[in-house]
């Protein structure tokens, strides 16, 4: 076997050893949002514990769930690209020994001609015929060894282009292992944040004793409470009366179904979510493929006033885009919020929206 043969089939079979190793499991993420008090009220705070600020505790918390929410989207992001490009290397793997087999094929076909040319002394046309005792049978056979000079010519040329595809499938292929492994070192950084940030945030909420922990928790209703209520005041919900598609009723459908389950990151069902498994798996059982992480639904779906706003539709909060909810009307949303807490309904406006989507159209 010929070195260059060799050569091929090692980085086809380098190929499928990397296509099998990097397929690796992936993940999305939410941030921090429990289901607003319907009847806020400042005198039901109580005041913070001696020495301790639980106000303070609330927005670090906030901070360390916020930030392993951007974590998840840039894990999510970095697997989504590792998918792909598997996909593509598996391809190019395929190609490769597709084409390998042809080569083959082609190399045989060349040595059979080579060997019949031989066969015949290898003379030139005018040779044979100053030496053919029969000259008209010659020139009457002209014809067909000229058909067989252009055969031979063109077996050659499918030749050296078989191996010039080998050799650019064998560079693609070095290329997207690359790229592979670029995403699996991104998405191994991003899983580190995500996992530092939360250890935190647990750690902190450890600390607390069982009735600072109650008060956090009505801290944060109250919040998102007022928060809500500022945001209806403001008039956002006026005008707005758009009914859902029949699309957009399954997604709801298949959203609302989830209430209850936890949240984790990186899930995309069917036992847990974050907030952009939920968003995505909600419009695919609907029959619509959508981005997978809040950040791409934000980039690459199609942007609409909160005055067209309909139930379906997604809301994307925070300025990096980092958290998404599922609108279901009434100014409220579906979503998955962040570690410790299930997939559940809040209002739309307890997080600083940052716009709203169609995945439609």
């Amino acid at each position: 076997m010929g070195t260059g043969k060799r050569g091929l089939i090692t980085a086809a079979v380098a190929v499928v050893c990397a296509a099998t190793v990097l397929a690796a499991p992936g993940t999305a993420f939410a941030a921090p949002d429990p289901s607003p008090d319907p009847s806020p009220s400042r005198s039901a705070t109580p005041p913070a514990a001696p020495g301790r600020d639980l106000e303070a505790v609330r927005e670090k918390l906030d901070n360390l769930y916020r930030a392993a929410a951007v974590a998840t989207d840039e894990y999510n992001a970095a697997e989504e690209k590792a998918d792909k490009q598997s996909a593509e290397l598996a391809e190019l793997t395929e190609k490769i020994a597709e084409g390998q087999k042809k080569l083959d094929r082609l190399q045989d076909r060349a040595g059979a001609a080579a060997r019949a040319q031989y066969r015949t002394g290898g003379l030139p046309d005018e040779a044979r015929l100053l030496l053919s005792d029969d000259p008209g049978e010659f020139l009457d056979n002209t014809g067909r060894v000229r058909q067989g000079q252009r055969g031979a010519k063109g077996l050659l040329d499918e030749l050296s282009r078989t191996q010039q595809d080998l050799k650019t499938y064998a560079a693609d292929a070095d290329a997207q292992w690359k790229k592979l492994e670029a995403n699996r070192k991104k998405k191994a950084a991003a899983q580190k944040k995500i996992e530092k940030q939360i250890a935190a945030a647990e750690k902190l909420e450890s600390e607390l004793e069982k009735e600072e922990r109650e008060r956090l928790d009505r801290l944060e209703r109250q919040a998102q409470a007022e928060a809500q209520a500022a945001w209806l005041g403001s008039g956002a919900l006026e005008g707005v009366t758009g009914e859902a598609t029949e699309r957009g009723r399954r997604a709801v459908a298949y959203a609302t179904a989830q209430i209850g389950k936890p949240y984790q990151w990186g899930a995309e069902g069917p036992k847990a979510y974050d907030c952009s498994g939920l968003t995505s798996q909600a419009w695919a059982a609907a029959g619509q493929g959508i981005p997978r992480t809040s950040q791409a639904q934000w980039r690459q779906l199609r942007r609409v006033e909160m005055k067209d706003m309909r139930p379906g539709d997604l809301i994307i909060y925070f300025e990096d885009a980092s958290h998404v909810g599922l609108y279901v009307g009434d100014g409220k949303v579906v979503h998955a919020p962040r570690p410790g807490r299930s997939v559940t309904v809040a209002g739309a406006g307890t997080m600083p929206i940052l716009g709203v989507v169609r995945p439609e159209g």
